[in-house]
């Protein structure tokens, strides 16, 4: 696969991450998360999108999702097992089957105000079954456009994260206990460090599992001309590309090339360079520091005026109310832009 792009968008989209509980549970046990935007101004704010994320370091326990009020996925998970939740559902885990529960909003106010994170969790009644967890939080952005997130299942699972085959991963789900129990200063920042790397981690692993004949795109950065194109446009988004010059550059005919892109992607080449270019606008308006005319430049449009109708067109909204709309004080009301 193209780590080019993957790293890309990774870095375009801001990803942050933490690491905010250990979880020693003990049967019988459960606890129930809300959809991720419930909890972004708490774990991670200024984050757009809130990813999930679950370690089970011993023990085993039943993690599900939760949509449309009932429990679906529902599977039991055992030692070095990583769940996922990219697109921030509500879910529920538990030392067995057909527990729920309200969403504990407190547990992200601890009573000591002098506690730092990761916060010590003991869920249960003293039983048997238990469970060690560490569970953590990514924040992204995912609008206007990031197709990795759009990639990605609704819940991931991988296994045989602390075996011996497991590799890298191992090594920093170790880190990330040994980091945790140290409380050593800027622990915060590198226990962030390491989430973002389980989650890149993670993301190829999911990857590099699909079967070959899977569309979609992660499966796309492998494929050779659909890969190229993507390629391309990630690595020079302002070029003034038309769908000859990028099916030249790949070397294909330009309708072989829109047939493999939109089959994979879902979307056409030029539609998809508009997106990212969107995107990239849309962290630089966040910045705050760069002049739109400077953002309508980088992101290759020759006027301001041509990049402001296509960003509004693509996001509803204009660059310059986008803009005023993160500086204005909480509770503010929006005017048109």
């Amino acid at each position: 696969m193209s780590t080019e792009v993957l790293s890309d968008v990774l870095s375009t989209v801001r990803l942050t991450g933490a690491v905010f509980f250990e979880v020693d549970a003990t049967s019988p046990w459960v606890a129930e998360a809300p959809p991720s935007a419930e909890l972004a101004h708490l774990v991670l704010p200024g984050a757009q999108h809130v990813i999930e994320y679950h370690i089970i370091v011993e023990g085993s326990c039943w993690i599900g999702r939760v949509e449309d009020g009932q429990v679906v996925d529902l599977e039991r998970v055992g030692p070095g097992s990583i769940v996922m939740f990219p697109h921030g559902d509500q879910h529920v885990m538990s030392s067995a089957p057909d527990m729920r529960t309200e969403p504990a909003f407190g547990i992200f106010h601890p009573e000591d105000r002098a506690a730092r994170p990761p916060y010590v969790l003991t869920p249960g009644e003293g039983g048997a079954d238990g469970a060690k967890l560490i569970c953590g939080f990514l924040g992204c952005d995912r609008a206007p456009f990031n197709p990795l997130i759009e990639a990605l299942p609704r819940t991931l699972r991988i296994r045989g994260c602390l075996s011996d085959e497991s590799g890298w991963l191992r090594g920093l789900i170790n880190a990330i206990l040994t980091e945790s129990k140290a409380r050593r200063p800027g622990g915060e920042g590198v226990l962030a460090r390491l989430s973002e790397l389980v989650f890149i981690e993670v993301v190829r692993l999911y990857a590099e599992s699909l079967p070959t004949t899977a569309s979609g795109w992660l499966p796309a950065l492998a494929d050779p001309h659909v890969g190229r194109a993507l390629r391309l446009i990630h690595g020079d988004p302002a070029r003034s590309w038309s769908l000859n010059t990028l099916a030249r550059e790949v070397g294909v005919s330009r309708s072989v090339l829109a047939e493999r892109f939109t089959a994979s992607l879902g979307t056409p080449p030029m539609t998809y360079l508009q997106n990212w270019r969107m995107q990239i606008a849309e962290g630089l308006l966040l910045g705050g520091a760069t002049k739109i005319a400077q953002i309508a430049e980088t992101v290759g449009y020759e006027s301001e005026a041509a990049f402001s109708r296509a960003f509004k067109r693509c996001t509803g909204v204009s660059p310059a109310g986008r803009r005023s709309a993160t500086r204005r004080p909480a509770g503010a009301v929006a005017g048109p832009s």
